[in-house]
């Protein structure tokens, strides 16, 4: 019976040991292992067997890139502004021994020198020039930080500001600025708008009397070239007609004393309208005998 513990008790030592040294190391990370106190090996990921009360893992790094948060901390600008800045700091273990025996806490002191570097970065800017040189920032601080810790193992492979706040006063006549710089815009758009649209108008209405003046000018032409064509068809039907009538006077009997008769008929019509009541007239003396009328009506067509 007192055997059978025994075994019993020996298996169970045995296997506390092989769980107690057996070591499964994940994958992207490395295990620091010491024998007697003192630097021994590196484990890399897979399964590894220690000595018994030898060897231990002391550190365990991973190997993957960290994202560190910076709190945020006040920075006095080149113009004696105070801003709080906080950012966010990535970096990734390259050496794990360095970062186990060169440095006690990598972590905080990457951390510690972010924020150092990110003062004297600020300090050297005005206030608005830091919104418009965050990418130069982040580098000298990427850069800075980087330098410094590379006898840590360790790379930095950027900085991030995530947020740069000034204080209330500063923020207010901030917005103050920009509400006056966007009605300014605003007003100087809508005055470039004005302008252009009394241009336009301006243009239209030039365009307008012009076009109306070609049209007062092509109307004036129109009726012009109507009234000489019209005074040329007149004169033309009044030569034509005169030619008909001295035609047929001429070649038709008894032509001649028809118009004789009819100059008597119109010489008597508007002699009688001269002596309506209230007409004053004047008349030569040979002009009372009315046979010496017609006569002098028909000499002149027989003068023709």
């Amino acid at each position: 019976m007192l055997s059978v513990v025994v075994v019993i008790l020996l298996i169970v030592v045995l296997i506390s040991v092989v769980f107690s040294t057996g070591v499964i190391v994940p994958q992207r990370s490395a295990y620091i292992v010491e024998r007697l106190g003192r630097y021994n090996c590196t484990l890399e990921a897979g399964f590894h067997l220690l000595i018994p009360f030898v060897d231990r893992v002391a550190y365990k790094r991973t190997l993957k890139e960290t994202p560190i948060d910076v709190p945020p901390q006040q920075c006095i600008t080149k113009d004696n502004i105070t801003v709080d800045v906080d950012g966010i700091l990535y970096l990734q273990v390259m050496d794990p021994v360095k970062a186990s025996y060169g440095i006690d806490n990598y972590l905080w002191a990457s951390t510690q020198l972010a924020q150092t570097t990110m003062r004297s970065e600020i300090g050297k800017l005005d206030l608005d020039a830091i919104f418009e040189v965050r990418d130069s920032i982040n580098a000298a601080i990427c850069g800075a930080v980087d330098k410094a810790s590379d006898p840590w193992g360790i790379k930095v492979t950027r900085y991030e500001i995530k947020s740069i706040t000034p204080p209330r006063t500063i923020r207010d006549a901030m917005e103050k600025q920009m509400r006056a710089e966007r009605e300014k815009r605003a007003m100087i758009a809508e005055s470039e708008g004005d302008r252009q649209a009394r241009i336009n108008r301006a243009d239209g209405e030039k365009q307008e009397a012009i076009a109306r003046s070609e049209g007062e000018k092509m109307r004036r032409i129109n009726e012009a070239e109507g009234r000489a064509q019209e005074i040329q068809m007149v004169a033309e039907a009044t030569a034509h007609g005169i030619a008909s009538i001295a035609a047929s006077i001429s070649t038709n009997a008894g032509g001649t004393e028809a118009v004789n008769l009819r100059l008597a008929e119109q010489y008597l019509t508007e002699f009688g309208k001269l002596a309506k009541e209230g007409t004053t007239m004047v008349l030569p003396t040979n002009l009372t005998d009315i046979a010496s009328i017609l006569k002098l009506a028909t000499s002149v067509v027989q003068k023709k």
